[in-house]
């Protein structure tokens, strides 16, 4: 159990919110990767079934090890051909976003939620200190990896979709330059997030701000409901 503690970088008790968490978040961004692609007319991932939230078709394995590990990951990329738009850099910006954004809204809601119990009685009523810990615990990583997620996913650097939303809003006489940087940038981003030291800048700011991001619709939706 030791060992496991050491390994992960979420304590073990906190395993079943945090993997319940993953499934919800990388499941609705997938998805919504896969549905507007395929709304704005390429069906490239509805015939391999990605326009779904069931959560099996979009996990990879590696991706998931990682998050657990280091605190980063990725599921299942959603293929996209943007040839099939009829307006390929305009959707396929739409498309990229899609994904970050279905985090975002995921957070905020997870919010929502939990002020709203708070709010109404609903915290102050449970009786029972496993079920409270267990719903403070779920809501608090719910919403903390969402905006993470929102946060970590608009970076533009490969593989992640702020990468690809750069790449379709820069001026075409730019991307064959653009192009030679991808190889390095991959391996600049591997650098960034997979070594300790530099995760201090990286890794840890990213979770900082996801947090205040959390604090600031709480306040906001704490006084909309007159606290």
């Amino acid at each position: 159990m030791e060992f496991l503690n050491q390994l992960l970088r979420y304590p073990i008790e906190q395993l079943p919110f945090y993997l319940t968490t993953l499934v919800i978040a990388f499941t609705v961004h997938e998805f919504s990767h896969a549905y507007f692609a395929n709304k704005f007319g390429d069906p490239t991932a509805k015939m391999l079934g990605r326009v779904t939230l069931n959560p099996t078709v979009h996990f990879d394995l590696l991706g998931i090890i990682l998050l657990l590990i280091a605190g980063f990951g990725w599921a299942r990329p959603v293929p996209v051909n943007r040839a099939n738009f009829s307006k390929p850099r305009l959707m396929g910006v739409i498309v990229s976003v899609a994904g970050p954004l279905s985090n975002l809204v995921l957070g905020v809601l997870g919010t929502l939620i939990y002020v709203m119990l708070v709010q109404f009685g609903v915290i102050d009523a449970i009786t029972n200190d496993k079920l409270l810990e267990a719903i403070k615990m779920f809501f608090g990583l719910f919403t903390l990896m969402n905006f993470f997620l929102f946060l970590f996913n608009l970076i533009p650097l490969p593989p992640l979709d702020g990468y690809r939303i750069l790449e379709d809003l820069l001026p075409r006489s730019m991307l064959g330059s653009f192009k030679k940087f991808e190889q390095w940038s991959m391996f600049i981003f591997l650098l960034l997030i997979v070594v300790p030291p530099l995760q201090r800048y990286t890794i840890t700011p990213l979770y900082q701000a996801a947090q205040s991001m959390y604090l600031s619709f709480a306040r906001f939706f704490l006084v909309l409901f007159g606290a």
